[in-house]
């Protein structure tokens, strides 16, 4: 099978399109082909070992995938031909991955494949965001920093399915539409945010704001949370990790709140909690409420290319590769 395959931790220029033995999945895991692999920022870290998972060299990427089932365990729920979507960790930048069985769920017909490929790290991180860590009630505001990425998209569709109002961030006009589509209520530009935000919510701030940005953003977040406001922590695209001036959560009584969504069903929450989250989005997912904006669609060949979009940060919606 084709795959791509990082052999050395030189970036994204380095990764290598190769031909590899297909997986054998054992008696426990699901084999599934391929026919859309999601990238996420993350991918980008791994090529150049600053992820905090560091797998041995060489390994294929890719974390989330969707396709057919060929061969998945008896008494599994999963029969050859069912359409699923996964989340293999690694692997799913290839033309087969095999899949551990809490990691395989079912793709309604509703959606594409490239949809599918696009839900399970950024919507199952959103949701956990959201929904654990956040505690959004309906009726609260949120709002999302990198409002045109995978995180960024994902976080206003469930954000608005919650019937909450949005609030979209966005470092350069051309990406506005994007968040509006994915469920913003208003957007306002990076630059002058905490202004903006004053303004619109006139100086009350918001419930919530989701953050996979950090850097210089963190200050003025804190400053747009209404009283008993949260911030979600959930990464560092900006490239800087910021520091909090704990002084800053007393007037408001704010919380700044992690959101480890692998470290949670890693540990505590166990790999069924997955498969919980997955079937509590399905509803969403079939009446439409969350869709993936796809941003565009790469053949295997051009993988280098995408994920430097994403590490450069020329990238809106999801991308997708095709085996």
């Amino acid at each position: 099978m084709r795959a791509v395959h990082v052999t050395r931790l030189d970036g994204p220029a380095a990764v290598e399109i190769v031909d590899l033995p297909a997986p054998d999945p054992g008696p426990r895991r699901v084999l599934v082909d391929v026919h859309a692999a999601g990238m996420a920022f993350p991918d980008t870290l791994l090529t150049r070992g600053l992820y905090q998972i560091k797998p041995a060299l060489p390994f294929v990427p890719g974390a989330e995938v969707a396709g057919v089932v060929r061969s998945a365990p008896d008494g599994s729920g999963f029969a050859p031909g069912d359409r699923v979507a996964a989340f293999p960790g690694f692997g799913g930048y290839a033309e087969q991955v095999a899949v551990d069985l809490p990691f395989v769920f079912p793709l309604p017909d509703a959606l594409s494949f490239e949809a599918g490929a696009a839900l399970p790290m950024n919507y199952l991180t959103c949701h956990f965001a959201l929904v654990d860590r956040g505690r959004l009630q309906s009726g609260e505001s949120v709002l999302v920093h990198g409002a045109a990425g995978g995180i960024g998209t994902a976080a206003l569709q469930l954000a608005k399915a919650y019937g909450a109002t949005t609030y979209a961030v966005v470092s350069d006009p051309g990406k506005a539409d994007v968040a509006r589509a994915a469920g913003a209520d208003e957007v306002v530009a990076a630059d002058g945010f905490r202004e903006a935000i004053a303004e619109l919510t006139k100086g009350r701030g918001v419930d919530v704001v989701v953050d996979p940005v950090g850097g210089d953003r963190f200050t003025d977040s804190l400053r747009s949370l209404a009283t008993l406001g949260r911030l979600l922590v959930i990464g560092f695209t900006g490239g800087s990790i910021p520091e909090v001036k704990v002084n800053r959560l007393l007037l408001n009584n704010l919380s700044v709140v992690g959101v480890g969504w692998g470290a949670y069903w890693m540990g505590a929450g166990g790999a069924a909690y997955v498969r919980r989250q997955w079937d509590a989005l399905l509803p969403l997912m079939e009446s439409g409420a969350i869709d993936p904006p796809i941003g565009a669609i790469h053949p295997l060949a051009e993988a280098g290319a995408a994920l430097a979009d994403l590490e450069e940060r020329r990238a809106t919606g999801k991308l997708i590769l095709r085996p």
